[in-house]
């Protein structure tokens, strides 16, 4: 077990280590002139763009310049934007708890409706309800989020004069106002999340419930739902855990655009508000940032493994 845990911590430091050059390197190949993004014109004096260029240390080697980035974020220095020169961490810190709530209430609604429906869809195999929850799940995944998004606030609006908040409020000044500024974003996020692991679920239960086991358990006269919920779900798990590390970085990537389309003040707006300005710290801190946290959620899926199936503990 621990043997295994070390494993997996190491090879998720050296893909950190591999993220963080390629990200380097691909943010430095980003069109355009730093000096005119700085001064923010394109009539810049050579004079101007060789004290930024010292200012930023890009006169030095490439390889110079990474050990020393790399050495400030290890003390928490993730540099400064470039444009209104404020504290990268800072900006990233502020805008983590919006985002985390977001993708809280969108993961915990995708798992609360796509769990029974893949057990029920399981359990039901080839009737009338089976295929009904097949053919929804299937709609869902065609659907996409910033579509989907869009409608909820478009249809509302025009049908009932219903919209948003427009100015975001914190969870712990106005819960309720929070919650309804989040809900309709977190149910884009969710929706599609919940037909992946509906159908997964669904695939994996009908697997488990062919096992001798599980008829071992019929055949001794338990009820359904102890079979179902004490012998085939925990097992049937596994599979959906292993889905839901992979969607995680999905998740992510869809609060670039939700966040923008319901005027949220997360990762997801400041990761597109830098890209469009080319501020490459910004960029590159946020990268990063999420590299961390997918790697991190992975290596917790990879060691709860030991819990869900005792054989890796001894792998």
């Amino acid at each position: 077990m621990t043997q295994y845990i070390v494993k997996r911590l190491l090879f998720s430091l050296v893909v950190l280590f591999v993220i963080s050059v390629v990200v380097f390197v691909a943010v430095r190949m980003i069109p355009g002139d730093v000096c005119s993004i700085v001064l923010a014109t394109s009539d810049v004096e050579e004079s101007q763009c060789r004290a930024i260029r010292e200012e930023l240390g890009l006169d030095e080697p490439v390889v110079t310049q990474y050990f020393r980035y790399m050495g400030n974020v290890l003390r928490g220095d993730f540099g400064t934007t470039l444009i209104s020169k404020r504290d990268v961490w800072g900006e990233i810190r502020t805008r983590i708890p919006l985002t985390l709530e977001l993708t809280f209430l969108a993961t915990t609604f995708a798992i609360a409706l796509a769990i029974p429906i893949g057990v029920i869809s399981a359990i039901r195999q080839d009737r009338p309800i089976d295929y009904a929850l097949r053919f929804l799940t299937i709609g869902w995944l065609s659907i996409p989020s910033f579509w989907l998004g869009t409608m909820l606030i478009v249809f509302p609006a025009n049908w009932w004069g219903y919209s948003p908040p427009p100015e975001y409020a914190d969870i712990w000044k106005d819960p309720l106002k929070n919650l309804e500024q989040l809900y309709l974003p977190a149910f884009s996020l969710g929706l599609a999340l919940s037909a992946s692991l509906a159908r997964i679920t669904r695939s994996s239960m009908l697997e488990v419930l062919r096992q001798d086991y599980v008829r071992t358990a019929w055949a001794k006269g338990l009820r359904e739902r102890s079979i179902v919920v004490r012998h085939a779900l925990k097992n049937a798990l596994i599979p959906v855990v292993t889905l839901f590390g992979l969607q995680v970085g999905v998740l992510l990537g869809g609060t670039v655009v939700l966040e923008s389309i319901f005027s949220l003040p997360g990762l997801g707006s400041l990761a597109l508000g830098a890209v469009r300005l080319k501020d490459y710290p910004q960029v590159q801190g946020l990268v990063l940032f999420f590299a961390a946290v997918l790697v991190t959620i992975n290596l917790v899926v990879d060691i709860s493994y030991a819990w869900l199936d005792p054989r890796i503990r001894f792998a």
